[in-house]
């Protein structure tokens, strides 16, 4: 019988917790009374509030889902047990630095540049940020969604399902193990380090959403530790926890420096990243026989961005992968849309990239015979941003896609994915 009933206390558990976090955050909203605590985002005076409506609308999704909802080790409860923890934990900080309830001003030291006061309440504002737009990724409008999410970077995204499952959220001496097999990280202070760069909410677990956020700051994936460790560790430009005011107030001290953009945080020297400059395996599409004569019955290529029919395709959506021209990913996102316009699913980033025929030489298993399935081999090349690209210019006239079919080397191969059609085919 008690088995029967443990679910149920568990859930009642979990939405007193809910209810309880609701209440210690209004509890601190009423303590930023001070006009100061908005002026440099991250705000807690905007933060606070809108981390207790979501907390409100998960107790909600999480009281229809009952019994039904994705559970299992690392799950939608694991993961609110640990977050709700830290929320309490880092809201007694934030709490202590605070002036009492009632009470209009806060200590001037607060926001006094350079006091250990100022330094704590820019880390826990920054920290409450993290927390909130990881609430918000496992958690969209409540419902929790950390068993399917999808990382953007794919070789990240398939470590992570690979090692962890269905799994969100688990303890950092785990996740340091699993990431041991790809990518060791040595003992010590190396490992702290690292620990303090991913683990953005200091909860002492790594979820998948911070995951996430790494890896597609310090990517590619097969060097991954060690761009980390040019950027981050020994990188003189990398500063951790510091507000956009803060920012701003250090580099005021470079502004008339000559250099100031090339050497980092005023120093005279600018560090050594030539051997991050290694050129990435290029990634190849094959587009079979039937879908060449669909693009040629249509006037058209596998190049050519399938939205505009003008462009060619330079822009790689992450995590879906599906390509179109920058011109129409520009105009899509102007118009506040922020799904793919093929599959609707969310843009997290996007890559620019070149689309040229493969020309490589063809192995012995594509010279065989008895196949009926030929077609043509591009290679997907990141194309190398030396600046952000400008916004699209109307008045120019558009580029007019070639009319000469391109000469392709016809190869013999599987079919496929049934995502590869004429709409926008996707890497495989």
């Amino acid at each position: 019988m008690a088995v029967a009933v443990a679910p149920w206390g568990r859930q009642w558990e979990e939405a007193r917790a809910l209810g309880r976090a609701v209440r210690m955050l209004q509890r601190l909203e009423e303590q930023c009374s001070d006009p100061r605590l908005s002026l440099s985002p991250p705000s807690l005076r905007d933060l606070l509030p809108r981390t207790a409506q979501l907390l409100r609308e998960v107790a909600r999704a999480q009281r229809a889902a009952g019994r039904g909802g994705p559970g299992g080790p690392g799950g939608s409860r694991d993961f609110l047990l640990v977050y709700l923890a830290n929320l309490e934990a880092k809201s007694r900080q934030l709490g202590a630095l605070l002036p009492p309830r009632g009470r209009r001003s806060a200590n001037d030291e607060l926001f006094r540049a350079g006091s250990s006061l100022r330094r704590q309440l820019a880390k826990l504002a920054i920290i409450f940020s993290h927390m909130h737009a990881e609430l918000h990724a496992l958690f969209p409008g409540g419902k929790y969604c950390g068993h399917v999410y999808q990382l953007t970077k794919a070789p990240a995204h398939i470590f992570w399902r690979e090692r962890c499952g269905a799994r969100c959220v688990l303890p950092w001496a785990e996740f340091e193990s699993l990431l041991g097999t790809c990518h060791p990280v040595e003992p010590g202070c190396t490992a702290l380090a690292l620990r303090t760069t991913i683990d953005l909410t200091c909860s002492g677990h790594v979820s998948i959403f911070e995951f996430d956020v790494f890896t597609r700051l310090f990517q590619p994936w097969p060097t991954l530790l060690k761009n980390w460790q040019l950027l981050a560790v020994n990188h003189p430009g990398y500063m951790a926890f510091l507000t956009y005011d803060e920012v701003q107030e250090r580099l005021q001290a470079c502004r008339d420096k000559p250099g100031s953009y090339l050497y980092p945080d005023g120093k005279n020297h600018n560090p050594d990243l030539t051997e991050l400059d290694q050129a990435e395996a290029q990634q190849r599409i094959h587009v079979s026989e039937e879908q060449l004569q669909l693009y040629w019955a249509m006037d058209s290529t596998f190049e050519l961005c399938k939205i505009c029919a003008e462009s060619n395709k330079d822009v790689k959506i992450e995590p879906c992968g599906h390509l179109l021209c920058s011109r129409c990913l520009a105009a899509w996102q102007h118009s506040d849309s922020q799904t793919c316009p093929f599959c609707r699913c969310k843009i997290k980033g996007w890559e620019a990239v070149s689309i040229y025929e493969f020309h490589g030489q063809a192995t012995a298993e594509d010279s065989e015979d008895g196949s009926d399935q030929e077609g043509r081999e591009l290679e997907l090349e990141q194309a190398p941003v030396l600046a952000p690209q400008l916004p699209p210019r109307p008045d120019l006239p558009p580029r007019k896609p070639r009319n000469a079919q391109p000469k392709v080397r016809l190869l013999k191969g599987s079919s496929p994915p049934a995502a590869l059609g004429p709409q926008d085919p996707a890497p495989a």
